[in-house]
């Protein structure tokens, strides 16, 4: 599935199941609070806390997939299409960041 389609997947899917978007202020609040749920869920997979007992570690899949769902609701409201400013996007950190990792001497071990 191509971006496009994606976006036009979740667009279907408002208009069938959420009636209509919510607001772009509403959204970004929303995406907020998902990546925090992500954030907790890195935290316990790979940092120092663990995991509760009524928590489910493959959880963190959905919650990088509601994170995608909410980026793409803003991007169809707002008129971006995702697929063209991925490769516009990586084509600039191409041109910016061509060296610059690479001589970072941090990045070495």
């Amino acid at each position: 599935m191509t971006l496009n389609e994606w976006q036009k997947k979740v667009d279907d899917w408002i208009k069938k199941h959420g009636v209509r978007y919510f607001n772009e202020i509403t959204n970004t609040l929303i995406l907020m609070e998902e990546v925090g749920e992500f954030a907790r869920h890195v935290s316990r997979k790979y940092g120092e806390q663990s995991y509760k007992s009524n928590e489910n570690p493959d959880d963190i899949k959905k919650e990088l997939m509601d994170i995608f769902f909410v980026i793409t609701c803003l991007a169809n409201q707002m008129g971006i299409n995702l697929e063209d400013e991925l490769m516009n996007h990586i084509s600039h950190k191409a041109q910016r960041d061509h060296s610059r990792h690479h001589s970072n001497s941090k990045l070495r071990k």
